[in-house]
């Protein structure tokens, strides 16, 4: 991988990181409201018992999707570690060693495996 490569990557590293952060922002901003209206609640009933079960819903897809985004946050955080301060190893699968196809690192900069490795990891 070429110096321009890597500085090409630490950028879309750390590009994603930032929009991971503001998603993570909008969920506890979007979750602190909710608290605060269900507070406000003069009851614990909805109007109408299926929208109790679309607001859980809600709130659990919500939890899932941004206990998602602090785990790419964790493998972007890691990737960033892994470039500073083991750059000969950034880039390189770690089930055979060989460089990472630089289309692939560019789509997903935290990757840890080239494709071939991926689907079996998963």
């Amino acid at each position: 991988m070429t110096k321009a490569q890597r500085k090409h990557l630490e950028k879309r590293l750390l590009e994603e990181r930032e929009r991971v952060l503001r998603l993570l922002d909008r969920f506890r901003e979007t979750s602190s409201a909710e608290e605060r209206e269900q507070s406000g609640d003069l009851s614990a009933f909805p109007l109408h018992f299926a929208d109790e079960g679309t607001d859980t819903e809600d709130q659990d897809t919500e939890t899932v999707l941004a206990q998602r985004q602090s785990a790419t946050l964790a493998d972007i955080d890691d990737a960033l570690r892994r470039l500073y301060r083991e750059p000969d190893s950034f880039g390189r699968c770690v089930v055979d060693g060989r460089e990472i196809p630089f289309a692939r690192l560019d789509i997903i900069p935290w990757a840890r495996t080239c494709p071939e490795h991926q689907q079996t990891r998963e």
